[in-house]
C-alpha cells in the first residue's frame, strides 16, 4: 500500500486570454513595486500571443503522462496541478484533493534547478494554501517533495533530443561550428549565492551537451546564458544576458548558434517572446544564424523523469508515514 493518496504538481500558471493578462501580471508582482511602464510593456509581450500563455496546457499534458505512467509502473495515483498565479489556483486545487480525500501527497514543483523563486517560494505558496484549508474547514494534508532531478537521464536525453533536432534545421553549412547557448531565467545574484540554482544548471548544461556530443559523435562547444531579467537595473543579477551574448559573441567570431532554455520546461510566454521575438531580432540584426531548440514540454522522456522521481518518492516511504519537513531544500 502506498503511503500517498495523489501527487501535486505546482506551476507558474498563465494567463489564458487578453482579459486574463493584467489581473494574471497582478498576482504575479504582488508585493513588489513595479512602475506601471513596465507592466503595459510585460502585457505588451503577453498580447502579442492573444494573451494566451502555452504554459497551462503543456502543464496538464505534462500531468497526463505522469498519470499514465505511474499506472503503468502499478502506482495508480490522481495528478492534481496548482498554479502559483493564475487558474487553477493552489488554494482551490487543495480544496479538492481534500474534499476527494487526499491526506498524503507527493509534490513536483515545476522547475529543474533550486533557487528561491523557482523553488522554496512555491513550497511557501503551497504553505499558504494548506492554511486556508483550515480557514475553509476542510482536512489537511501533508505534501513530500521529491529530490533533486536536474540531471535525470530522462531529462537530459529530452533536451539534448530537442537540441539535435533544432541542430538539423540549421543550414548544413553552418550545423558543426554551432554553439549551444543554454538559457535560464535570470535571479539575484544575492539569491544565487543563497542556492544551487547555478551549479545546477551547469551541470544540466554540461550532461546535456555531453549526449548531444555522443549522439553526433563529436564534442559540442557551449554556454550557459541568461534571460527575463525583471529587477531593478542597479542591482546584480547572473548574467551574461543572451542578447548581449550573441553580440558579443558574434564580434568575437561565432557563426551559428542552437538557443536550449533548459532552465525552462515548457515553451511559454518568456521563452517565446525573450528567444523567438527579442534574440531572434538580435540575431537577424547581427547576421547570426540561429534556430531555437524547444524545451522540454511532452517529451516522453520527461515523461519518464517525472514518474521516476515520483515512484522514488513513494518508495522511500513505503514502510511507514513520511515526516513533514523530509524532502525540504531551503
Amino acid at each position: 500500500m502506498s503511503s500517498f493518496d495523489a501527487v501535486l504538481i505546482v506551476a507558474f500558471g498563465g494567463p489564458q486570454g487578453r482579459d486574463d493578462v493584467r489581473p494574471f501580471l497582478a498576482n504575479v508582482l504582488r508585493g513588489r513595486r513595479v512602475p506601471p511602464s513596465r507592466v503595459e510593456e510585460v502585457a505588451h509581450h503577453y498580447e502579442l500571443f492573444d494573451g494566451v500563455s502555452p504554459l497551462t496546457e503543456l502543464t496538464q499534458r505534462q500531468a497526463q503522462m505522469l498519470r499514465g505512467r505511474l499506472e503503468q509502473r502499478g502506482t495508480p495515483l490522481p495528478v492534481y496541478v496548482g498554479m502559483r498565479n493564475w487558474h487553477p489556483f493552489l488554494a482551490d486545487t487543495l480544496a479538492q484533493m481534500s474534499r476527494d480525500g487526499v491526506r498524503r501527497a507527493v509534490g513536483f514543483l515545476a522547475a529543474a534547478q533550486r533557487s528561491y523563486s523557482s523553488c522554496t517560494q512555491y513550497r511557501e505558496n503551497v504553505d499558504a494554501a494548506r492554511a486556508s484549508l483550515k480557514q475553509a474547514g476542510l482536512a489537511d494534508l501533508e505534501v513530500v517533495y521529491v529530490g533533486d532531478w536536474h540531471a535525470h537521464s530522462g531529462f537530459v536525453e529530452a533536451n539534448a533530443e530537442h537540441v539535435c533536432d533544432a541542430l538539423r534545421e540549421l543550414p548544413a553549412a553552418a550545423r558543426d561550428d554551432a554553439r549551444i547557448v543554454f538559457t535560464a531565467h535570470s535571479i539575484p545574484v544575492s539569491m544565487a549565492e543563497r542556492y544551487p540554482y547555478q551549479n545546477q544548471l551547469e551541470e544540466t548544461a554540461t550532461a546535456v551537451a555531453r549526449t548531444v556530443g555522443e549522439r553526433l559523435g563529436a564534442p559540442r562547444d557551449w554556454a550557459l546564458v541568461f534571460q527575463s531579467r525583471s529587477g531593478r537595473p542597479e542591482d546584480p543579477w547572473l548574467g551574461p544576458d543572451v542578447c548581449d551574448y550573441l553580440r558579443d559573441e558574434r564580434a568575437r567570431g561565432l557563426s551559428s548558434a542552437v538557443l536550449a532554455p533548459i532552465g525552462f520546461l515548457c515553451d511559454h510566454i518568456e521563452v517565446l517572446f525573450d528567444l523567438d521575438v527579442e534574440a531572434a531580432a538580435v540575431c537577424r540584426e547581427i547576421g547570426l544564424p540561429m534556430v531555437r531548440a524547444k524545451a522540454v514540454n511532452d517529451h516522453p522522456r520527461f515523461g519518464d523523469t517525472m514518474a521516476d522521481v515520483v515512484v522514488d518518492t513513494v518508495n522511500r516511504y513505503a514502510a511507514g508515514r513520511p515526516l513533514t519537513l523530509v524532502g525540504n531544500h531551503s
